[in-house]
Order: structure tokens, then C-alpha cells, then sequence
């Protein structure tokens, strides 16, 4: 896919290690080995949402150009790139990676990008200090369910592995930076292996969080955008996970993603926290980040159906992003955007009735 030719031009990233950075805070960071296959099996995505003439840097293009030809339908007119390429590029106007992160920083420098182009120490450090799991529930959850019994969700830090003891209800523990569920335990009565796996956390990042468990009935999220002076909502995100980690996204127009939560719970309670959160946000972030961010939410049943206003906080790009530059209309089908594991990494859009909305969404 060759692109048409910008004088200026941005270059879009896909770091899905990205979370499992911001824990090691270290530049010299390797990502496990599923991050680094996700990356290069994937690194095409940023193709469905970059502009015409931009550049998405991969690892292979060869196998960027074989994968993004199943979705030429969806993918701009963009050119790959390698990091051998990058000192000979044209003028960049901006770095749009999937998140920033200190490891990230150093390998884009290494390999030639300007410093003028790269966040600094601080903004880093912005980043990594919002993106602690402490910081939402503590800045976000805690004001968002503050006098109001039709909101649900509490946060504890714990920094001493005793706090454990006695704890007396089902709960969830988070550790503070994590990727795909693989930060979490769901404990029932402590056992001797989720004590040693909650020391090992607390000795490795400093803390983790504890939650109650709740019983879920629904997930969605709300995906925003950050701007140098306000917080936009820019919609929906109607997705499925398992044990915490990634499965798909519906892909359907707002209109019709509201009816579907309007199933569990009257949208104007969802409508209520989402204008709460942009006002929080507003005056939390605005000035100490800029760039995409969303809030995972759920519905809960707890004495009643329940709102929980804020489960995670990604300060970065998302799959309900990624979701929403598929531009659905309410005359589109509506479609199942799905990753799975087969022999690598593989992204998919499907189209037909009995695969896009299973009776589970």
C-alpha cells in the first residue's frame, strides 16, 4: 500500500506492550514474547485510523502489506515503515503511538526521531503516575460514585502483604500496571499461591489495589480524546472479555450501541456518569496529558442493577477506539471485530449475522 504523498505527515504506532512498560518504567524494557508477536503481527492497525499519506512503523512490511489486504476495504492510504527507515523520513508533524512509555521514547531516538518530537521526562512520569490504578480510583471512581446508590465501586491500596489477612469478602486484586487480565486475581479465600503471586506485585510495583467482586452483566466503555484545553466523548464501546482479557468489539452505530446497553439499564444513568467523568477529567488531566483515553465500565448486579463507573482507566489508544473509526451507520450491518490466537495473531471483521451479534452481546 503506498501512500499519497503529505509534505507533513504523522507516524502511527501499534506498542500493545505498552501497559507492561509503563510497570518496568525501564528504557531498555523487552516486552514478553506475546507482546512482541501481538506487535509485529499487528503493527498494520494503526492503517484503519491513520489519514491518507501517513506512516505506520512495523516491523516486516512485507507482512504488513499481505495482512492489511484482507482490510483494504477499511484501511487508509498509508505507508509502512521500519526503524531502519526512520532517519531518512520526510518532515513528521506528530508521533501517534497506541500509548507512550519510556521505553518507547528511547528506541524512537536511537533510531533518529528528533527530541522535539518525543515527550519528556515529566509528561512521562504524568502518564505512568494517571495510568496507576490508584490514581483512577482514587481521582475518578471515588468522586463518580460519591452520594449517588445507583453507582457501585470502591478501590483499597495495599502496600503490605499482611493487609490480606481477614479481609472477609470476595474481592479482586489488581496490580497497579498491567495488560489484558494478566494483572489480576479473583480470590475467594486467599490461597498460599495468590499470596505469594500478591508479594511478588507488591515487591515488583510497590502496591496493588484491592476490589470488591462483583457480579457482572455487562462490559462497555467510553472512549474520549484529550485535547491541550478540554476532554471530547467520542462514543461507545461495546465489547466482550474473558477472565479480563480481549475478546471483540461490536461495531454498530451509537444509536444502536445505546439501545443494547439500554437492555441492562436506563441509558440516562450511563449518560449522567459519562457527562460527570468528561467534567472530572476535565479538570484532573487537561494540561498533563494529551491523546486518546478510555473508561471500561460494567453493570452489575449488586442489591439491584448497578452502575460501575470506572473499572479501568487506559491512558492510551484502545480497541473501542479502534472500534469507532470503523464510522458504523445505522443503514451499516453490524459487525464483530475480533483478535485471536492461531499460529500468530490474527485481526478479523465479521460480517455474517450468526458470527457479528451472538445472543452473548
Amino acid at each position: 500500500m503506498w501512500a499519497i504523498y503529505k509534505t507533513v505527515m504523522k507516524l502511527h504506532i501499534f506498542n500493545p506492550e505498552h501497559d507492561i512498560a509503563l510497570a518496568s518504567d525501564m528504557f531498555n524494557f523487552v516486552a514478553p514474547h506475546a507482546g512482541r508477536e501481538m506487535r509485529s503481527d499487528l503493527g498494520f492497525l494503526p492503517a484503519l485510523w491513520a489519514e491518507d499519506g501517513d506512516m505506520v512503523l512495523v516491523d516486516d512490511i512485507a507482512s504488513a502489506l499481505s495482512r492489511v489486504r484482507h482490510l483494504s476495504r477499511y484501511a487508509h492510504d498509508v505507508a509502512f515503515v521500519t526503524y531502519q527507515d526512520l532517519k531518512h523520513l520526510p518532515p513528521l508533524e506528530e508521533i501517534c503511538p497506541w500509548g507512550w512509555d519510556r521505553s518507547l521514547r528511547f528506541q524512537l531516538e536511537r533510531n533518529g526521531i528528533a527530541k522535539e518530537l518525543l515527550p519528556t521526562d515529566a509528561y512521562l512520569d504524568s502518564i505512568r503516575a494517571m495510568s496507576h490504578r490508584w490514581w483512577a480510583g482514587q481521582n475518578l471512581l471515588k468522586k463518580l460514585t460519591k452520594a449517588n446508590d445507583e453507582r457501585v465501586g470502591s478501590s483499597r491500596l495495599i502496600d503490605n502483604i499482611n493487609q490480606l489477612d481477614d479481609i472477609g469478602y470476595t474481592y479482586v486484586m489488581k496490580a497497579p500496571w498491567s495488560s489484558s487480565g494478566r494483572g489480576l486475581r479473583y480470590v475467594d479465600q486467599l490461597t498460599s499461591h495468590q499470596r505469594g503471586w500478591a508479594k511478588n506485585v507488591i515487591a515488583r510495583q510497590g502496591a496493588l489495589t484491592l476490589e470488591p467482586y462483583y457480579r457482572k452483566i455487562k462490559d462497555f466503555a467510553v472512549e474520549l480524546y484529550a485535547y491541550p484545553d478540554r476532554i471530547e466523548y467520542l462514543g461507545l464501546s461495546v465489547f466482550q472479555s474473558s477472565n479480563g482479557s480481549y475478546v471483540g468489539n461490536i461495531l454498530a452505530s451509537e444509536e444502536e450501541k445505546v439501545e443494547i446497553i439500554s437492555k441492562y439499564i436506563p441509558f440516562h444513568r450511563v449518560q449522567s456518569a459519562i457527562d460527570e467523568l468528561c467534567a472530572i477529567l476535565t479538570d484532573e488531566m487537561v494540561g498533563n496529558y494529551t491523546g486518546p483515553l478510555g473508561v471500561d465500565m460494567m453493570i452489575v448486579d449488586e442489591n439491584g442493577i448497578k452502575l460501575h463507573p470506572c473499572v479501568e482507566l487506559n491512558l492510551r489508544r484502545t480497541m473501542g477506539h479502534v472500534a469507532l473509526s470503523f464510522n458504523q451507520t445505522q443503514t451499516d450491518p453490524r459487525k464483530l471485530m475480533q483478535i485471536s490466537y492461531s499460529r500468530g495473531y490474527h485481526f478479523r471483521v465479521l460480517t455474517t449475522a450468526e458470527n457479528c451479534y451472538p445472543s452473548v452481546w
